[in-house]
């Protein structure tokens, strides 16, 4: 796959335990493959954020794990039951990934377009209050 890798992200995910690069890595991989136009940034000062038309996530090594931070205000379907932290989080919900685990890519990348979409539609934000007024 190919991408504009911010650097700033690159030295974030270098710095990192092999086990948690390698999540990292496969994160920004899927987010990408979801839409060719995410773009990387650090926001924070050091966090790596995916962007495109608002946030769709962000990464946070821990360390025990690594947390995904999916920006979504808690609308966006979890069917195959990903999201570990933040259910009733009205900005953001966790999906966090520990050694070892396996990333269910299918789940994480159809969450990753949903928010996008949302994002394309005017944001979380205005989709709550678009169904608040129905």
């Amino acid at each position: 796959m190919s991408y504009v890798a911010d650097p700033r992200v690159d030295a974030y995910i270098d710095a990192l335990p092999e086990w948690q690069q390698a999540i990292c890595r496969q994160v920004r991989d899927l987010v990408h493959e979801a839409d060719p136009e995410v773009e990387e940034t650090i926001k924070r000062t050091v966090r790596p954020y995916f962007v495109l038309e608002g946030n769709i996530c962000a990464l946070l090594a821990a360390k025990t794990h690594v947390n995904v931070f999916l920006y979504d205000g808690a609308i966006v379907a979890d069917p195959h039951g990903i999201i570990t932290a933040g259910h009733d989080n009205k900005t953001a919900r966790t999906v966090a990934f520990r050694e070892g685990e396996p990333i269910n890519a299918p789940a994480l990348i159809a969450m990753f377009r949903e928010i996008i979409a949302n994002n394309r539609a005017g944001g979380w934000r205005k989709i709550k209050r678009d169904q608040q007024r129905d």
